[in-house]
């Protein structure tokens, strides 16, 4: 987890002066001031808060099409991994809604574009920054799209893997990028949401697709405005936190108001805990194998080419909805159909794309 260097960003002139003069002065008054002064959070604004929001939501998304990719690449559909890793994308799904929700209730609408999957990039995290460095256990990793294999399972525990250390303020990342674990990234997100709670409103283009799959949870909307929204949306991160990695331990119990009570598995399990299990498994079942690059014109990248087409339809669904259109009739027929085109790809030898 990173560690602060020098003054958080934001810090107002008047504590910059402060920590000048007592730079100058007794020791001792110089170390109590810096002392003052690394405990305060770092002052957001709007904008910043914002950034954020899009870098949760790019977050998200990201790992929707990472995840797929992956359950579609098992052959059958009753194994553990392809269930465990399956009831995982519901939960992204649904956790792009909430930070929809969270965002517009501040007044930030984001936008979902195409994902890149490229090298080792995973968007906004630095998994190298977090202590201990889980890089070292879970290696080799990769953020490019494949099948269920060693290396996209390790990238999978990586990006949910646990936050260790939560007895300190958040730093606030001034690129969105310098942040170790996505625990690290909301509690950072939590920190500008308290700052700037007099921002919030309730029933701003709020969605619910997930409520019938969630009937012992708590609302999964903003409805209140200021204080009351503030601690709204505060459970809506919870959620996204608790079905994730689990906050703090490799083996934590999701709570019971946050499981699925649909058609989940496994559901007291976070993310972290399923893909570690996976990992753990002495023997995988069988899975299709791909090029990244088929030839032009054969039937794989024919395939390809129809799940770009319609993944960027998909996009522009999310976009209407997140901006308060409201889900279309055909919204799940859409979703069922991209889960088609990425069958497709595999049967067809080749590796999905989204762009």
């Amino acid at each position: 987890m990173r560690m602060s260097q020098g003054a958080p960003i934001g810090r107002s002139g008047t504590e910059m002066a402060l920590a000048k003069n007592w730079a100058t002065g007794p020791a001792v008054g110089e170390t109590i001031m810096r002392a003052k002064l690394e405990a305060m959070p770092p002052v957001w604004t709007l904008p910043r808060l914002y950034q954020h929001f899009q870098g949760a939501i790019d977050l998200e998304l990201w790992t929707i099409p990472y995840y797929l990719t992956v359950l579609y690449s098992i052959k059958d559909p009753t194994t553990v991994p392809y269930r465990l890793i399956q009831a995982a994308v519901y939960q992204e799904m649904l956790h792009a809604q909430l930070v929809s929700n969270i965002a517009n209730a501040y007044g930030y609408s984001p936008t979902l574009s195409a994902p890149e999957y490229v090298g080792t990039a995973v968007p906004h995290i630095d998994f190298d920054l977090d202590t201990p460095n889980p890089t070292s256990i879970f290696t080799p990793y990769s953020a490019e799209l494949g099948p269920l294999d060693l290396t996209r399972v390790n990238t999978m525990c990586l990006i949910e893997y646990p936050e260790w250390r939560t007895q300190r303020e958040p730093d606030l990342a001034d690129d969105v990028t310098e942040y170790g674990s996505i625990g690290e990234f909301y509690d950072a997100l939590r920190v500008g949401m308290e700052q700037l709670r007099g921002h919030v409103r309730g029933n701003q283009k709020q969605m619910d697709e997930f409520g019938p799959f969630y009937q012992n949870g708590p609302p999964l909307t903003v409805t209140e405005s200021g204080d009351a929204g503030f601690l709204q949306a505060l459970t809506l991160v919870d959620i996204i936190v608790d079905q994730g990695e689990g906050q703090t331990q490799p083996v934590e119990t999701i709570p019971t108001e946050f499981q699925n009570t649909a058609d989940g598995f496994q559901d007291a399990w976070p993310h972290f805990q399923r893909f570690d299990f996976i990992r753990r498994m002495p023997n995988w079942p069988e899975v299709y194998t791909g090029v990244t690059d088929p030839p032009a014109g054969s039937p794989g990248a024919e395939a390809q080419a129809r799940l770009i087409a319609d993944f960027a339809g998909f996009l522009d669904i999310l976009n209407g909805m997140f901006s308060g259109g409201g889900a279309p009739p055909a919204f799940g027929v859409q979703m069922a159909k991209l889960g088609g085109d990425i069958l497709s790809c595999w049967k067809l030898g080749a590796v999905p794309r989204y762009s």
